[in-house]
């Protein structure tokens, strides 16, 4: 069984680049290690209708939808109301997530800013926050975390028991042996057509002396990534040895 995932990012401070974000390649690894397949990733300015747009489209296409940012205490933080919004359902200062955020703040310290925080859309669940307490939900599909990457982590810890997940995928790793990759392209791309229940990738880094290519096999069928690799490591052996790392 395939589960999938969409990555919501809301924030205009990601796209100035003010802001570098640190959840995406996390997010990717987590779900990946659980069987749920990541395969896309958006991000949007905070703007009402584009995250409305962003937040129905990728939730009918995919299993589940993680949204990160916009959940904070300020005239800026719109993505609850947006989920709100997305979903047809009120929102409004939740019980619960006063009753959380006490554990942290006095009574009096709940001011309207913070309760901004609390403000949960109607027939979600929270996703709890250890760290700074003001929660996350999770409605439908849509799983609504922090864009501060240790909250995000640890609602992210919280709330992935509650998902379904997938046949983990398997990975391989095989040395190009010095081979530039125009040297095994046109065969790589053979090995391609012929195993098809195998994703197989080229991936060249640089390194102190040259570069250093790699080639990733990845399969949920164990038997058929022991196919693959094998094949490749023939390729890759059978060529000459040539450095020309392009």
């Amino acid at each position: 069984m395939n589960v999938s995932a969409a990555l919501l990012v809301i924030g205009d401070e990601i796209l100035s680049g003010r802001t570098k974000d640190k959840n995406i390649g996390y997010i990717a690894e987590y779900l990946t290690n659980s069987g749920i397949d990541l395969r896309e990733v958006r991000v949007v300015p905070d703007i009402e209708e584009e995250i409305v747009a962003a937040i129905n489209t990728l939730r009918a296409r995919y299993t589940y939808l993680f949204t990160t940012g916009g959940i904070g205490p300020t005239h800026d933080d719109i993505t609850a109301d947006c989920v709100a919004k997305a979903f047809d359902v009120s929102i409004d200062v939740d019980p619960r997530a006063v009753e959380v955020m006490l554990e942290r703040y006095k009574p009096e310290e709940l001011n309207e800013a913070r309760l901004r925080m609390a403000r949960i859309p109607a027939g979600a669940d929270l996703i709890e926050n250890p760290i700074s307490k003001a929660p996350g939900f999770m409605i439908g599909n849509v799983i609504v975390m922090a864009g501060v990457p240790n909250i995000m982590q640890a609602m992210l810890d919280h709330v992935a028991p509650r998902l379904r997940t997938g046949t983990r995928v398997l990975a391989r790793s095989v040395d190009a042996a010095g081979l530039g990759e125009g040297i095994y392209a046109a065969g790589l791309g053979a090995l391609a057509v012929e195993h098809q229940s195998v994703s197989i990738g080229s991936y060249p880094a640089f390194q102190s002396g040259g570069f250093r290519n790699q080639i990733v096999l990845r399969s949920r069928d164990e038997a058929a990534l022991d196919l693959a690799e094998k094949a490749v490591i023939a390729l890759i052996a059978g060529l000459s040895s040539d450095r020309t790392p392009l």
